[in-house]
């Protein structure tokens, strides 16, 4: 704001500097023609009236045969030649054309026009303007044109810098008044993690700044009170839809057909994985289990060794240790989603695990149908299924990957699904390097 305001400063001052100087340069122009006109008319009344004959070497009025000015050593001004034909005009004097140059200051005490004398290398710069009358002959008179110097470019200056000074410096100052807390809001926006304690935000600066602050302190209450209650109301549909499939799975076993009874066990256990990956989606970011220093590929391995365990194919490499910060529950659901994804589709997985430069990697590969490119994106959204490689058959509603996504997005990785030369899926886990 201050810069936009001194640029603007800056422009009104640079046209303000060019009115002025055209307003200069328009009276020295009528300071030099108005006198010099006057003189030559009455000059040329008394010649007529008087019989006082005009010369060429003295007098402020002179006499020329030819035009006094020469082209090779002096300006011309236009518009000084127009003022003093106007003025001519307004005088009632008779003329063909009007003729003006500037002296050079060495060509002011004698000149080649016939001005005769000592010379003043210290006088103001002189404009020679000469009349050529009906007859042929000329006229010409002296006249003062002063120069613009540095003390009008030295009094805007300074004017200019009264301006910023006084102008400016209050800006800056509310500014740095406003800017101040807003930063400290903007951080607090930016650090704001629900559930967590956090102390308001100070309510400071400008009335305005202190009413969004204000406004921000209720809404980070609002908010955590929401979550609260929304956890509540999980805790308590998670109750009562566990007791009654609880109850279900006891009543199954009353069942004498073993193929019945599998298959009701099959469908109760669906539901309550269902139910459990709801609410797992549901309460993320709310975790209740606080970030520590897990060795990923020792995570990794205890995930694929719980699989084995039930006699599935999870191979592993050999991995260095990896200490990363973490919610140790929450990854393992993460990689334990993308491992059992692998073995629905494809029969058995593989995961690795790397440090890179840049952070962590996790890769859950298979040799599965994969997935078309152009259902790559959807794949993470909740309840979306991809009919055409992965049938109902294999059971699952289309969480795994949304909430496996949402558990490296919660701390700052990402994960990404890509399809494998020669066949299957690789679902990459990258985690950034922690900062300090």
């Amino acid at each position: 704001m201050a810069v936009l305001i001194a640029l603007a400063l800056f422009v009104a001052q640079a046209i303000n500097f060019g009115l002025i100087l055209n307003e200069r340069s328009k009276a020295r122009v009528l300071q030099a023609a108005r006198p010099a006109a006057i003189r030559i008319a009455d000059a040329l009344d008394r010649e007529v009236e008087g019989g006082r004959d005009l010369v060429a070497d003295r007098g402020r009025v002179r006499r020329f045969p030819a035009n006094p000015i020469l082209p090779v050593v002096v300006k011309r001004d236009p518009e000084l030649a127009a003022e003093v034909r106007r003025q001519l005009t307004e005088q009632g004097v008779t003329y063909r054309r009007v003729d003006t140059g500037q002296l050079n200051q060495s060509d002011q005490g004698t000149d080649r026009a016939g001005w005769k004398g000592a010379r003043h290398y210290n006088r103001p710069a002189q404009m020679m303007i000469a009349v050529e009358q009906p007859d042929g002959r000329w006229v010409a008179v002296r006249a003062p044109w002063p120069q613009p110097g540095p003390r009008l470019l030295i009094a805007l200056l300074t004017q200019t810098m009264i301006l910023y000074g006084m102008i400016l410096l209050p800006v800056i100052w509310i500014g740095r008044r406003m800017s101040r807390p807003l930063r400290d809001l903007a951080s607090a926006a930016r650090a704001f993690r629900p559930g967590e304690a956090t102390a308001p935000v100070e309510e400071r600066g400008p009335a305005d700044v202190r009413a969004v602050i204000a406004a921000y302190n209720t809404l980070g209450t609002r908010v955590t009170a929401m979550l609260d209650e929304k956890d509540r109301m999980l805790g308590a549909i998670g109750h009562d839809l566990r007791t009654p499939l609880a109850a279900l799975r006891v009543r199954i076993e009353s069942v004498e057909d073993d193929d019945d009874r599998q298959r009701m066990a099959d469908t109760v256990d669906e539901m309550a994985r269902m139910l459990e990956d709801i609410l797992s989606l549901a309460r993320l970011g709310r975790s209740s289990e606080p970030p520590s220093e897990v060795d990923l590929a020792a995570l990794v391995d205890a995930v694929a060794e719980d699989f084995r365990d039930l006699g599935h194919d999870v191979e592993t490499r050999d991995a260095d240790r990896l200490p990363w910060r973490v919610r140790p529950a929450m990854m393992r659901r993460a990689v334990r989603n993308l491992v059992e994804n692998a073995i629905k589709y494809a029969g058995s997985a593989e995961v690795v695990v790397e440090r890179r430069p840049d952070g962590a990697c996790i890769a859950v590969l298979d040799r599965g149908p994969g997935i078309p490119e152009d259902r790559l994106a959807h794949v993470f959204e909740p309840f979306i299924r991809v009919e055409t490689s992965r049938n109902r058959d294999t059971g699952g509603i289309g969480l795994g990957l949304a909430l496996a996504r949402a558990i490296v997005q919660e701390i700052g990785g990402t994960l990404t699904l890509t399809n494998r030369d020669g066949g299957g899926l690789a679902a990459t886990i990258t985690l950034p390097l922690p900062r300090n």
